[in-house]
Protein backbone atom coordinates (compact mmCIF):
# COMPACT_ATOMS: atom_id res chain seq x y z
CA UNK A 1 0.00 0.00 0.00
CA UNK A 2 1.15 3.15 -0.72
CA UNK A 3 0.53 6.21 1.67
CA UNK A 4 0.74 9.79 -0.06
CA UNK A 5 -0.74 11.91 2.88
CA UNK A 6 -0.56 10.67 6.34
CA UNK A 7 0.21 7.53 7.97
CA UNK A 8 -0.76 5.72 11.29
CA UNK A 9 1.16 4.70 13.94
CA UNK A 10 -0.26 1.03 13.81
CA UNK A 11 0.19 1.40 9.80
CA UNK A 12 4.19 2.92 10.19
CA UNK A 13 5.12 0.19 12.61
CA UNK A 14 3.33 -2.70 10.40
CA UNK A 15 5.84 -1.86 7.59
CA UNK A 16 9.00 -0.32 9.71
CA UNK A 17 11.11 -3.57 8.75
CA UNK A 18 10.33 -2.94 5.01
CA UNK A 19 13.67 -1.59 3.50
CA UNK A 20 11.53 0.49 1.09
CA UNK A 21 10.10 2.66 3.96
CA UNK A 22 12.55 5.76 4.57
CA UNK A 23 11.61 7.08 8.08
CA UNK A 24 12.57 10.70 8.62
CA UNK A 25 12.81 12.51 11.49
CA UNK A 26 12.19 16.25 10.97
CA UNK A 27 11.74 17.51 14.31
CA UNK A 28 12.53 21.65 14.74
CA UNK A 29 12.26 24.54 16.63
CA UNK A 30 11.92 28.04 15.23
CA UNK A 31 13.21 29.50 18.50
CA UNK A 32 16.37 27.10 18.59
CA UNK A 33 17.76 25.42 15.63
CA UNK A 34 19.82 23.15 17.57
CA UNK A 35 16.75 21.71 19.31
CA UNK A 36 15.72 18.79 16.34
CA UNK A 37 19.43 17.28 16.32
CA UNK A 38 19.51 16.85 20.42
CA UNK A 39 15.99 15.54 20.56
CA UNK A 40 16.51 13.20 17.57
CA UNK A 41 20.06 12.02 19.93
CA UNK A 42 17.59 11.91 23.35
CA UNK A 43 15.11 9.20 21.69
CA UNK A 44 14.00 8.58 18.00
CA UNK A 45 11.67 5.91 16.08
CA UNK A 46 14.10 2.90 15.20
CA UNK A 47 15.76 3.07 12.10
CA UNK A 48 14.74 6.52 11.19
CA UNK A 49 16.82 9.53 9.72
CA UNK A 50 17.60 13.21 10.93
CA UNK A 51 16.81 15.92 8.50
CA UNK A 52 17.72 19.55 9.71
CA UNK A 53 15.15 22.64 8.55
CA UNK A 54 17.62 24.76 9.08
CA UNK A 55 20.60 23.00 7.10
CA UNK A 56 19.16 20.74 4.89
CA UNK A 57 15.32 21.47 3.81
CA UNK A 58 16.20 25.38 3.25
CA UNK A 59 18.55 27.63 2.59
CA UNK A 60 20.66 30.20 4.47
CA UNK A 61 17.97 33.28 4.93
CA UNK A 62 18.64 36.65 3.73
CA UNK A 63 18.76 38.14 0.05
CA UNK A 64 14.85 38.73 0.33
CA UNK A 65 14.09 35.46 0.33
CA UNK A 66 12.52 35.37 3.78
CA UNK A 67 13.77 32.91 6.65
CA UNK A 68 13.75 29.52 5.04
CA UNK A 69 14.08 30.26 1.63
CA UNK A 70 13.08 26.87 -0.38
CA UNK A 71 16.34 25.36 -2.29
CA UNK A 72 16.41 24.97 -5.57
CA UNK A 73 15.44 21.34 -7.56
CA UNK A 74 19.00 20.27 -8.00
CA UNK A 75 20.03 20.77 -3.91
CA UNK A 76 16.78 19.31 -2.72
CA UNK A 77 17.36 16.15 -5.15
CA UNK A 78 20.52 15.93 -3.72
CA UNK A 79 19.78 16.06 -0.11
CA UNK A 80 16.93 13.34 -0.74
CA UNK A 81 19.61 10.77 -2.43
CA UNK A 82 22.14 11.33 0.87
CA UNK A 83 18.99 10.36 2.91
CA UNK A 84 19.10 7.33 0.75
CA UNK A 85 15.34 8.32 -0.96
CA UNK A 86 14.91 7.43 -4.78
CA UNK A 87 11.69 6.73 -6.69
CA UNK A 88 11.05 3.15 -5.57
CA UNK A 89 10.94 4.36 -1.42
CA UNK A 90 8.28 5.14 0.79
CA UNK A 91 8.77 8.28 2.81
CA UNK A 92 7.74 9.20 6.27
CA UNK A 93 8.25 12.12 8.14
CA UNK A 94 7.22 12.95 11.77
CA UNK A 95 7.64 15.63 14.13
CA UNK A 96 6.62 16.90 17.76
CA UNK A 97 4.80 20.15 16.31
CA UNK A 98 1.65 18.96 15.12
CA UNK A 99 2.95 17.67 11.96
CA UNK A 100 4.18 21.23 10.80
CA UNK A 101 7.75 20.66 10.33
CA UNK A 102 6.82 17.13 8.80
CA UNK A 103 4.64 18.61 6.08
CA UNK A 104 7.78 20.54 4.68
CA UNK A 105 9.62 17.99 3.84
CA UNK A 106 6.33 15.99 2.80
CA UNK A 107 5.56 19.32 0.67
CA UNK A 108 9.39 19.45 -1.02
CA UNK A 109 9.27 15.34 -1.83
CA UNK A 110 5.33 16.25 -3.68
CA UNK A 111 7.40 19.25 -5.31
CA UNK A 112 9.32 16.99 -6.92
CA UNK A 113 7.06 14.39 -8.26
CA UNK A 114 7.32 11.66 -5.15
CA UNK A 115 3.94 11.20 -4.19
CA UNK A 116 4.80 8.39 -1.91
CA UNK A 117 5.62 10.25 1.09
CA UNK A 118 3.36 10.76 3.76
CA UNK A 119 3.59 12.52 7.30
CA UNK A 120 2.94 9.77 10.75
CA UNK A 121 -0.39 10.72 12.46
CA UNK A 122 0.47 12.48 15.65
CA UNK A 123 4.04 12.54 15.50
CA UNK A 124 6.16 11.36 17.65
CA UNK A 125 4.21 11.73 20.60
CA UNK A 126 1.48 9.28 19.54
CA UNK A 127 4.45 7.01 18.40
CA UNK A 128 5.68 7.27 21.92
CA UNK A 129 1.75 7.21 23.74
CA UNK A 130 1.43 3.72 21.56
CA UNK A 131 4.41 2.25 23.48
CA UNK A 132 6.34 2.15 20.50
CA UNK A 133 9.75 1.37 20.24
CA UNK A 134 12.29 3.71 20.86
CA UNK A 135 15.73 4.00 19.96
CA UNK A 136 18.81 6.10 20.94
CA UNK A 137 21.54 4.37 18.85
CA UNK A 138 21.95 6.26 15.92
CA UNK A 139 21.92 3.37 12.77
CA UNK A 140 24.18 3.40 9.87
CA UNK A 141 23.09 5.80 7.21
CA UNK A 142 20.84 4.34 4.07
CA UNK A 143 23.13 4.09 1.28
CA UNK A 144 22.88 7.23 -1.29
CA UNK A 145 20.68 7.39 -3.33
CA UNK A 146 20.09 8.98 -7.14
CA UNK A 147 16.81 10.82 -6.77
CA UNK A 148 15.53 11.94 -9.98
CA UNK A 149 13.52 14.91 -9.71
CA UNK A 150 10.15 15.80 -11.78
CA UNK A 151 9.33 19.02 -10.72
CA UNK A 152 5.69 21.10 -11.07
CA UNK A 153 3.77 17.37 -9.33
CA UNK A 154 2.90 20.86 -6.84
CA UNK A 155 3.04 24.66 -8.21
CA UNK A 156 4.65 26.90 -6.16
CA UNK A 157 3.92 31.04 -6.14
CA UNK A 158 6.22 33.96 -6.10
CA UNK A 159 5.99 37.29 -4.66
CA UNK A 160 5.53 38.70 -8.01
CA UNK A 161 2.54 36.13 -8.38
CA UNK A 162 0.91 36.97 -5.43
CA UNK A 163 0.97 40.45 -6.09
CA UNK A 164 -0.86 40.19 -9.07
CA UNK A 165 -3.58 37.54 -8.18
CA UNK A 166 -4.09 38.88 -4.07
CA UNK A 167 -7.37 40.85 -5.62
CA UNK A 168 -8.29 38.74 -8.46
CA UNK A 169 -11.67 37.69 -7.18
CA UNK A 170 -11.46 34.02 -9.09
CA UNK A 171 -8.21 33.47 -6.86
CA UNK A 172 -8.06 32.90 -2.91
CA UNK A 173 -5.07 34.11 -0.79
CA UNK A 174 -4.76 32.55 2.36
CA UNK A 175 -2.64 33.04 5.47
CA UNK A 176 -1.73 30.05 7.66
CA UNK A 177 -0.35 31.74 10.80
CA UNK A 178 -2.20 31.84 14.34
CA UNK A 179 -5.10 34.79 14.10
CA UNK A 180 -2.62 37.19 16.26
CA UNK A 181 -0.21 37.68 14.03
CA UNK A 182 -2.71 37.21 10.97
CA UNK A 183 -4.02 40.46 12.43
CA UNK A 184 -0.41 41.94 13.29
CA UNK A 185 -1.02 41.23 17.14
CA UNK A 186 2.26 40.01 19.51
CA UNK A 187 4.38 39.42 16.30
CA UNK A 188 7.83 38.41 17.79
CA UNK A 189 9.32 36.24 15.16
CA UNK A 190 9.41 39.11 12.28
CA UNK A 191 9.92 42.72 12.09
CA UNK A 192 6.46 43.53 10.97
CA UNK A 193 3.31 42.77 11.88
CA UNK A 194 0.45 42.23 9.75
CA UNK A 195 -0.77 40.00 6.48
CA UNK A 196 -1.01 40.71 2.87
CA UNK A 197 -3.76 42.58 2.00
CA UNK A 198 -6.96 40.78 0.38
CA UNK A 199 -6.01 37.49 2.43
CA UNK A 200 -8.06 35.79 4.43
CA UNK A 201 -6.65 33.65 7.18
CA UNK A 202 -6.87 29.89 8.35
CA UNK A 203 -4.56 28.68 11.44
CA UNK A 204 -2.82 25.25 10.52
CA UNK A 205 -3.65 24.18 13.87
CA UNK A 206 -7.10 23.26 12.72
CA UNK A 207 -6.18 20.69 10.66
CA UNK A 208 -5.43 18.52 13.76
CA UNK A 209 -7.14 17.30 16.96
CA UNK A 210 -5.86 18.30 20.43
CA UNK A 211 -3.56 15.15 20.42
CA UNK A 212 -2.16 16.73 17.13
CA UNK A 213 -3.50 13.74 15.12
CA UNK A 214 -5.34 15.13 11.88
CA UNK A 215 -9.21 15.60 11.65
CA UNK A 216 -11.35 13.01 10.15
CA UNK A 217 -10.87 14.09 5.89
CA UNK A 218 -14.84 14.80 5.19
CA UNK A 219 -14.56 17.61 8.58
CA UNK A 220 -11.86 19.36 6.72
CA UNK A 221 -12.86 19.04 3.19
CA UNK A 222 -16.06 20.93 4.82
CA UNK A 223 -14.08 23.26 6.05
CA UNK A 224 -11.83 23.91 3.49
CA UNK A 225 -14.74 23.86 0.72
CA UNK A 226 -16.22 26.78 3.06
CA UNK A 227 -12.54 28.40 2.88
CA UNK A 228 -12.72 28.29 -0.82
CA UNK A 229 -16.20 29.10 -1.45
CA UNK A 230 -16.56 28.84 -5.40
CA UNK A 231 -13.07 29.09 -5.84
CA UNK A 232 -11.47 25.78 -7.36
CA UNK A 233 -9.12 24.36 -4.28
CA UNK A 234 -5.85 24.47 -6.97
CA UNK A 235 -6.30 28.29 -7.54
CA UNK A 236 -6.45 28.80 -4.21
CA UNK A 237 -2.59 30.22 -2.43
CA UNK A 238 -1.39 29.43 1.08
CA UNK A 239 1.43 31.16 2.83
CA UNK A 240 2.75 31.59 6.45
CA UNK A 241 5.50 33.04 8.04
CA UNK A 242 8.31 31.83 6.26
CA UNK A 243 6.82 28.64 3.87
CA UNK A 244 6.67 26.00 6.76
CA UNK A 245 3.27 25.89 8.23
CA UNK A 246 1.50 26.69 4.92
CA UNK A 247 2.35 23.48 3.80
CA UNK A 248 0.50 21.66 6.52
CA UNK A 249 -2.49 23.32 5.33
CA UNK A 250 -1.85 22.32 1.46
CA UNK A 251 -1.41 18.24 3.14
CA UNK A 252 -4.75 18.95 5.05
CA UNK A 253 -6.58 20.17 1.36
CA UNK A 254 -5.23 16.84 -0.26
CA UNK A 255 -5.70 14.88 2.62
CA UNK A 256 -9.15 15.87 2.26
CA UNK A 257 -9.26 14.53 -1.50
CA UNK A 258 -8.92 18.21 -3.14
CA UNK A 259 -6.90 19.23 -5.65
CA UNK A 260 -3.45 20.01 -3.99
CA UNK A 261 -3.23 24.30 -3.25
CA UNK A 262 -0.41 26.67 -4.52
CA UNK A 263 2.29 27.48 -1.85
CA UNK A 264 3.86 30.59 -1.31
CA UNK A 265 7.14 29.30 -0.31
CA UNK A 266 8.50 32.84 0.54
CA UNK A 267 5.52 33.82 2.61
CA UNK A 268 5.49 36.70 4.98
CA UNK A 269 8.77 36.93 5.54
CA UNK A 270 9.67 37.44 1.78
CA UNK A 271 7.04 39.94 1.35
CA UNK A 272 8.14 41.94 3.99
CA UNK A 273 11.07 42.50 2.64
CA UNK A 274 10.62 44.60 0.21
CA UNK A 275 8.84 47.98 1.71
CA UNK A 276 6.98 48.94 -1.27
CA UNK A 277 4.89 45.92 -1.20
CA UNK A 278 1.26 46.43 0.76
CA UNK A 279 0.86 45.51 4.09
CA UNK A 280 -2.39 45.00 6.20
CA UNK A 281 -4.00 44.67 9.67
CA UNK A 282 -6.80 43.94 11.34
CA UNK A 283 -9.09 41.03 10.67
CA UNK A 284 -9.09 40.84 7.37
CA UNK A 285 -11.24 38.09 5.75
CA UNK A 286 -13.24 35.50 9.06
CA UNK A 287 -11.32 32.21 10.07
CA UNK A 288 -13.25 29.60 8.75
CA UNK A 289 -14.33 26.96 11.32
CA UNK A 290 -14.58 29.10 14.13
Amino acid sequence: MDFSTVISVAGLAAELSDPSFVVIDVRSSLADPGYGRRAFEQGHIPGSSFANLDGELSDPPGHGRGRHPLPDVAQMAATFGRLGIDGSCQVVAYDDSDGMFASRLWWMLRYLGHDRVAVLDGGYAAWKAAGMEVSTVACPPRAPAVFVPRPAALRVATADDVESMRLDPDRILVDSRSPERFRGENETIDPVGGHIPGARNRFFKLNVREDGSFRPPAELEADFRELFGDTSPGDAVFYCGSGVTACHNVLAATHAGLDSPVLYAGSWSEWISDPSRPVATGQGEPEPGK
